[in-house]
């Protein structure tokens, strides 16, 4: 029989190692998770239930809302913390919901990628404000083109970017005004290949995943480039809270992400100051919104609103874990 030798071992173990799991970026982040929140249980007017849901946000009373596009809901539908359905809204009213976001009066802001559109909602869904044309693409300063994502800066002013017709980042007074934009197409400082979500810090920075170019550029509250970080793959959506803790969904390049449809993604924890990963955990997800509690709600292109909290198990439960339906 033939003898094997100990270098022969040693390479076979290392091979072996390298074959296992990848280790999470930064440390493990131990969250738990609630898989379809909102559904189960489900207290939905009958035969009501998600589309792709491409946003999810909470105000400042722990409400949900979740943006989605499926026919068999009103695309906004609003939920209490524990997921128990309140109110819903917006049906016929766009041609391709994609981002939500809530500001400190607790308006609730969309962006339509169908009919090129950002508007404004008090919580209970009246129509306060709008900007664009509705299905009438262009790039002036009353127009968009698929227009992405929407950021509050601490000034009040906010900003638009317009990102899969266009490749540029919009910004207005908190009035309303058009003040300036920036960015063009292409792979240099300043320029976009799809910029998919912005967020700003308290201190006006602003980021922007340029998600098909692989990096996240920032910039200053005016449009000057600043840096960029390219490690962090094809983000998909950024989320600043109040204390500048940074928390992003993402794939590891364009690719993926497109190949799998938002599946297979990370959320990842990041130091603002450095780029630096503080930590990992896998997740499917377009949408990412952290609450003031620290519980992380993601809207997932699958038709599902996850909502991970803390809650990390030490051991396994078996058949006593008790989970409805179970695991």
């Amino acid at each position: 029989m033939m003898k094997v030798l100990p270098t022969m071992l040693m390479t076979m173990a290392i091979s072996s190692a390298q074959q296992g799991w990848y280790p999470h970026e930064g440390g493990l982040l131990k969250y738990r998770v609630q898989i379809r929140f909102g559904e189960e249980p489900d207290t939905m007017p009958e035969g009501w239930k998600f589309g792709r849901v491409s946003a999810v946000a909470t105000d400042s009373a722990g409400r949900v809302y979740v943006f989605h596009r499926g026919q068999k809901a009103d695309p906004v539908v609003v939920f209490d913390a524990q997921g128990k359905y309140l109110r819903s809204w917006g049906k016929g009213m766009f041609g391709s919901p994609h981002a939500l976001r809530i500001d400190k009066q607790d308006h609730v802001w969309v962006t339509d990628a169908g009919d090129h559109q950002v508007m404004e909602f008090t919580n209970e869904g009246q129509l306060l404000r709008t900007w664009g044309t509705k299905g009438k693409p262009g790039t002036d300063a009353q127009t968009f083109n698929r227009p992405t994502d929407i950021a509050f800066a601490p000034s009040g002013d906010y900003y638009v970017s317009d990102g899969y017709g266009n490749s540029r980042v919009v910004k207005f007074s908190r009035e309303g005004r058009y003040l300036l934009d920036w960015g063009k197409h292409g792979t240099g400082p300043g320029e976009f290949n799809t910029p998919h979500s912005i967020a700003v810090d308290s201190h006006g920075t602003v980021y922007v995943s340029d998600r098909e170019n692989n990096r996240i550029q920032i910039f200053d509250a005016n449009g000057k480039f600043l840096s960029q970080w390219t490690h962090l793959g094809a983000t998909q959506n950024i989320f600043i809270t109040p204390r500048d803790e940074m928390w992003i969904i993402t794939h590891r390049n364009n690719i993926e992400n497109l190949t799998y449809d938002t599946l297979a993604g990370r959320i990842m924890h990041i130091e603002i100051p450095t780029g630096k990963i503080l930590g990992a955990m896998e997740s499917p997800g377009h949408w990412l919104h952290v609450t003031p509690a620290g519980e992380i709600f993601i809207g997932s292109l699958t038709g599902n609103v996850f909502r991970w909290y803390p809650g990390w198990l030490e051991h396994g439960l078996g058949a006593q874990e008790g989970l409805r339906p179970g695991n």
